[in-house]
């Protein structure tokens, strides 16, 4: 018998590999479904959105480096994060964002918009400081308070993000406090 390692079969055949990422976003979005974005997720729906994000990592099509690819600009859906301060998690429910969260990014301009919709239309624009041919730097730079009130952003307001999955479809990202984030290309 032959064994060929699955790294090495996605390189020679494509196709196979292409197949194997498709049954794991698959399992990644059955893993998200019904968490409201990671709020109402148990402690096994976690480690199964931990697991499924773990196997995407493992195949990222974009070896070269996300940010030298096309595919990660334009806007993203939210589907999950482990982030407390962006899903609310610690506010009463009727403070928390109920409709989509979207994330915009343009690496070309090194700018990013993440923004809530409905009830609030909270966002914050940030510049991107690349480190890796993967992750950035974020410097916050202002906030819109119900979406049309400016507030600059305090010099401490920044974080890291890198992306450890991306395809034309869905992203992978790991914050720099530990955060898992899934979006969906919009």
């Amino acid at each position: 018998r032959i064994y060929i390692s699955s790294v090495w079969f996605g390189f020679f055949c494509p196709r196979a590999a292409s197949a194997r990422s498709r049954v794991r976003r698959t399992a990644a979005f059955d893993a998200i479904e019904g968490t409201n974005r990671g709020v109402s997720a148990s402690d096994e729906d976690v480690d199964a959105v931990e697991a499924a994000a773990s196997a995407l990592e493992r195949l990222t099509p974009t070896r070269a480096g996300a940010l030298r690819s096309p595919l990660v600009n334009g806007e993203w859906e939210l589907l999950y994060t482990t982030s407390a301060s962006i899903l609310g998690a610690n506010k009463p429910p009727f403070a928390r964002p109920i409709g989509p969260i979207y994330q915009t990014i343009d690496v070309a301009r090194a700018r990013a918009r993440n923004r809530e919709t409905f009830p609030f239309y909270n966002a914050v624009d940030a510049d991107l400081t690349p480190t890796s041919k993967s992750a950035v730097n974020v410097q916050f730079v202002k906030f819109f308070i119900l979406g049309f009130l400016p507030i600059t952003a305090p010099e401490s307001a920044k974080g890291a993000l890198d992306i450890t999955y991306l395809d034309d479809e869905l992203r992978v990202s790991r914050g720099d406090k530990g955060n898992l984030f899934v979006l969906r290309m919009h």
